[in-house]
Order: C-alpha cells, then sequence, then structure tokens
C-alpha cells in the first residue's frame, strides 16, 4: 500500500496570501478579524469577519481570466499555484492521467449569484452573464485548476460543508493508498462573505457580535464566546505518494498516515451533545493511522467559537482520550482566522504540518477563562514548543459531516 506525503502547500487566507505570512502571523496570536468592508454592513448583527484583503485577482490571473471566476475560484487557484510550485512539480514531465484534483467548497460562487440576481432585476435577463451557473457551481475550483495544470486523473469536489478540506485530503489519501494516483492537488475554498449570508447566520444567533472588538470576537472554549465569525480563503496540499516523489526527489513536509468519517444523524445545524459523531470519527481515523490515543501529540480541533459545537468536540475528544486528554495540546486556529467554512480544513491542514515540522504549536487566541464544560487542555494565548510527532486534525459540518486527518512529521 502506498504512503501519501504532502510536498507542497498553499494558502490564501485573512493572515497571508501564502502559507509563510500566514503561519509565522498564526504562531504569534496575531488575529486576521476585522471591520468588513466592501458591502453595507450597517443593518447586520454581525458587522466583522476575516476578509482576505488586498487580493489582486487580475494581476495574477489577467483581467479576462479573473473575471470569468467567482472570487472562491480566484481563491483556489491562487492556493494551488502557491502549492504546486512549493512542490516543484513539472507537469510537462508528469503522467498527467495519475495526477487528481480533489477540491471543495460548501457554498460555492454565492458573490456570482447575488451580483447577476441585481443585474436580472436592474437591467433585464439580457444583461445576464452566459457564465452564470459555471461561474457559481461547487466544482468549478476543482475543475478550474484541473484545467490549468491539465490533470487528467479523478477530479472530485465533496460538499461536506465546513468538513471539506479533510474530506478532499482523506479521500486523496485513500486514492495514493491504492495506487491510482501518483498526485492529488486537495484542500477546499471558500468566499461567502455577503450582507445575504451574513444575515441568515446573524439571524441564527451563530455568529458572534463583538463588534467592536474584532480581534477578540472569535473566542474558542472560552466561557464568553458568543458566535464565530465568518472568514474566507483557501487551503491547499500537493499529496503524493511516497515513492513518487522520491523518485523526483522532492522535498516532503510530512505525512497524512489516517482518515476517519462519519456522520452525527442528529440534526441539520446543531453537533451532537456529547460528541458522537465527531468521537467516532477520530476513532475512525486512528484506526486508518494503526495508532492509538497515547500516540497522537496535538489535536488541531475544529472549535469554531460556538457554545454547541465547542462543548460537543471538548466531550468528544474527552471520551475518547480519557485522562489522556489532560495533556494533549489542543489548539483552535479558528480563534485568529476565523471560520473559513469550506477552506478551514484545507488551512488547518497546512498549519498541522507546520506544527509537526517545526514543533511549534499555535495558540488559541483569546481564551481568558477556559469553559470547564469543554473539559481540554488548551494553548491559551501564547504558542508552545514541543517535540511532536502526530497530530489529529478535526473538521466538522453542518447536516453532522464529520472529517479527520491524522498527519505525521515525516523522517526518513
Amino acid at each position: 500500500m502506498e504512503r501519501a506525503v504532502v510536498t507542497g502547500m498553499g494558502v490564501i487566507s485573512p493572515l497571508g496570501q501564502n502559507t509563510g505570512s500566514m503561519w509565522e502571523r498564526l504562531i504569534r496570536g496575531e488575529s486576521g478579524i476585522q471591520a468588513i468592508e466592501g458591502i453595507d454592513a450597517s443593518r447586520l448583527r454581525s458587522r466583522i469577519a476575516g476578509v482576505v484583503t488586498g487580493f489582486d485577482a487580475e494581476g495574477r490571473f489577467g483581467r479576462k481570466d479573473a473575471r470569468k471566476m467567482d472570487r472562491f475560484v480566484q481563491f483556489a487557484l491562487a492556493a494551488a499555484e502557491e502549492a504546486v510550485a512549493d512542490a516543484g512539480l513539472n507537469m510537462e514531465q508528469a503522467d498527467r492521467e495519475r495526477v487528481g484534483v480533489y477540491v471543495g467548497s460548501g457554498i460555492g460562487g454565492l458573490t456570482t449569484m447575488l451580483e447577476q440576481d441585481g443585474t436580472l432585476r436592474e437591467r433585464g435577463p439580457e444583461r445576464v452573464s452566459p457564465l452564470l451557473v459555471p461561474m457559481m457551481i461547487s466544482n468549478m475550483a476543482a475543475a478550474t485548476i484541473s484545467i490549468r495544470y491539465g490533470a487528467l486523473g479523478p477530479t472530485l469536489s465533496p460538499v461536506t460543508a465546513c468538513s471539506i478540506g479533510n474530506t478532499a485530503i482523506g479521500e486523496a489519501l485513500r486514492l495514493i493508498r491504492l495506487g491510482l494516483v501518483d498526485i492529488v492537488i486537495a484542500g477546499g475554498a471558500e468566499a461567502a462573505i455577503t450582507e445575504l449570508s451574513l444575515a441568515s447566520f446573524g439571524n441564527a444567533t451563530a455568529l458572534s457580535t463583538r463588534n467592536e472588538e474584532p480581534a477578540l470576537a472569535s473566542r474558542p472554549f472560552d466561557e464568553q464566546r458568543d458566535g464565530f465569525v465568518m472568514s474566507e480563503g483557501a487551503g491547499i496540499v500537493v499529496l503524493e505518494s511516497l515513492s513518487h516523489a522520491k523518485r523526483r526527489d522532492a522535498r516532503i513536509y510530512g505525512e497524512i498516515i489516517g482518515y476517519g468519517a462519519s456522520s452525527d444523524a442528529y440534526h441539520m445545524v446543531a453537533s451532537h451533545p456529547e460528541g458522537a459523531g465527531a468521537q467516532l470519527a477520530m476513532r475512525h481515523a486512528l484506526a486508518d493511522a494503526a495508532i492509538t490515543p497515547e500516540d497522537v501529540d496535538v489535536i488541531s480541533a475544529h472549535a469554531t467559537s460556538t457554545g454547541v459545537g465547542d462543548h460537543s468536540e471538548g466531550q468528544a475528544i474527552s471520551r475518547l482520550f480519557g485522562e489522556r486528554a489532560d495533556h494533549i495540546p489542543v489548539t483552535a486556529n479558528k480563534s485568529m482566522l476565523g471560520h473559513m467554512l469550506g477552506a478551514a480544513g484545507g488551512v488547518e491542514a497546512v498549519a498541522l504540518i507546520q506544527s509537526l515540522r517545526e514543533g511549534i504549536v499555535p495558540p488559541t487566541a483569546n481564551l481568558e477563562k477556559l469553559d470547564a464544560s469543554c473539559g481540554l487542555t488548551n494553548v491559551p494565548n501564547q504558542a508552545i514548543k514541543r517535540p511532536l510527532a502526530i497530530g489529529l486534525s478535526n473538521s466538522f459540518g453542518f447536516g453532522g459531516h464529520n472529517a479527520v486527518i491524522v498527519a505525521k512529521r515525516y523522517d526518513e
């Protein structure tokens, strides 16, 4: 059975438009949350978000091509370009029939849909773009990356809400293990910060309303948390079979050794109160990696900063890891990045690989008083250094989708 290693990483995020910038700011505990600009947020309950600022799509792709892509596709392609370049891949030399693309989006081209709906209402049907549908459908991130690189292998756009990144990486792991491909470009992208989506999440009382203190708003596991902060971006990794990576003498960042998925089978939006589905996915991931809870050195939590969600995940970790849960650092990247929805898993996978490589656990920012009901040993406000070999990354989504990956530091 082939092993799957990470040879390239790419990130577009509120903390930076490349992996290095994001990682440096993440371990410093900096926040990417700010007051919303560019749309009228004055009527909204929550007027803050994790916005990618200064993203120059036309400068990256040219005006003509940029105008054919929704913002989520632009993010996905930009992150994929960084990851492929980082991996040192030359697609002209690769067997492109054995290169796959597994990249998803939870909401897809919502911005394009709203803009074109406005065009229809204000200017009439003859002015609606003929590219509306291909620009808004969620599979277009994967399709655009496939077209960009001539990747002829399996191309898939998983839609598992906020667990998409881990679903994509986990399913890519399975492809590589089966020997069906040599390379998979995998991850997720999202760009859905609109008045409509913010209004809906706000009316569901899911968003933080700490509008006067944006940097303090996302506070996973803290007693004073009041909801998540919506964010945008993309996180992409290049997964490669170990044998293929070695043949081309590639730099290897880390290894994906396990994947587990499950369903809560409980509620449309609420997590199972005892974290039953999350616990099952983690248990499957550990079994798939052929390890035990005692082998895990760090956990990257889904931890969105909602009361129900954080409690559910804390219960799942505590039940699965038992006394060990008191000794494993559990970090929550969303305290600084916000909740990137379908992009979250991909970006957090990159952060976990970096943690294992450098022996640094990013902090959970804004953790002033740990909610004891979550029952976790957290990493409050300051990064910690320690030897790390194996890490677990959790991603959960609306509808009860749970996806967990296990990463390992690569040692030859």
